[in-house]
């Protein structure tokens, strides 16, 4: 295997860890800033209250990216799987 193919395989690795990864850290920064306007526009300072929130809310994001973050992950590994195979017919 050279040089190249383990960096294509970095770099797609890293591009599936930021395809899987980016709609929990969308949604966390959404909420995130939602209630600190919140907190700011009323004056509660309650450092508990933006947890459950994120918590919540991360959770309903993971159970309806579910499916696409398993897709993506299946589809990687059967690439990653491919080229060993491959590799190895050589």
């Amino acid at each position: 295997m050279e040089a190249t193919e383990i960096i294509d395989i970095g770099r797609d690795a890293l591009f599936v860890l930021l395809k899987m990864s980016a709609p929990i850290m969308i949604v966390s920064l959404v909420v995130g800033l939602s209630i600190a306007l919140f907190q700011a526009l009323t004056q509660i300072q309650e450092m508990t209250l933006t947890f459950v929130p994120k918590i919540v809310a991360i959770f309903l994001t993971l159970m309806v990216c579910l499916p696409f973050m398993l897709t993506t992950i299946k589809d990687f590994t059967e690439e990653l799987a491919a080229k060993i195979v491959q590799e190895d017919e050589l």
